[in-house]
């Protein structure tokens, strides 16, 4: 039962989805950390995989950049392959100082400056958050393998070349800890189907510093995040 942006068949998807941005990201955690994997979906090259992990069955699929992008692969693994969590595991940048490059982030909450969760609420705020035990569940799990993480909320933007710099200042303020581009769409599209979302980042520049990683470290790397993130869902 293929939709227009996806490919696979009824049963293609495990009932938890890992969801990098990037694709080759999510061809990468396939390749090694999954066993026993299939390339389920491959059109416009957002490639997903269905794999074991320690014997559980687990997907991965990119998700693109950006609240839109997202919104549609969420949309048809939750309403049209029967996927009951989506744990978006990507890179963000740090606004605060006591937060540094290749920290891992829990995005409890994502305040945004997109429009959608408004278009879904009746034009009125919508409190976009995580399922609480998936956050408990990677929080545990980081004690667990004593994998220091910070958990609050995060800002969702639409812009990735804001014009509008400023507005980081009020971000550190208000507590927020670091900015990406997809969480508060993801949550809004869990909420609107009943079902589960989280967001598990790790740091790949500071805003504040401009001290960055480079596009092929952010590809490649990062495993501490696809790690924890693993363990905590068996």
């Amino acid at each position: 039962m293929p939709t227009p942006h996806i490919e696979a068949q009824a049963g293609d998807f495990a009932k938890t989805v890992l969801m990098p941005g990037d694709p080759l990201r999510a061809k990468y955690i396939a390749d090694n950390f999954l066993e026993n994997v299939k390339c389920v979906t491959r059109v416009r090259n957002m490639f997903g995989y269905t794999g074991t992990y320690k014997g559980k069955p687990i997907s991965v699929m990119g998700s693109g950049m950006g609240i839109p992008s997202v919104s549609i692969y969420a949309t048809e693994l939750y309403k049209d392959y029967g996927v009951e969590s989506i744990i978006r595991i990507g890179s963000c940048g740090a606004v605060r100082d006591d937060i540094k490059v290749r920290d891992i982030v829990i995005g409890m909450a994502a305040s945004t400056d997109s429009n959608v969760n408004r278009q879904r609420f009746h034009g009125v705020d919508f409190a976009a958050c995580a399922d609480f035990s998936l956050l408990k569940s990677v929080v545990d799990t980081a004690e667990r393998l004593n994998k220091p993480v910070r958990v609050g909320n995060i800002f969702t933007a639409d812009l990735f070349y804001t014009p509008q710099p400023e507005m980081f200042t009020t971000m550190e303020k208000y507590g927020i800890l670091a900015v990406e581009m997809e969480a508060a769409g993801l949550y809004g599209v869990a909420a609107e189907y009943g079902k589960k979302a989280l967001t598990v980042l790790t740091v790949s520049d500071h805003i504040k510093t401009g001290e960055q990683t480079t596009a092929d470290e952010r590809e490649t790397t990062f495993k501490d995040m696809m790690e924890l993130t693993l363990e905590s869902i068996l």
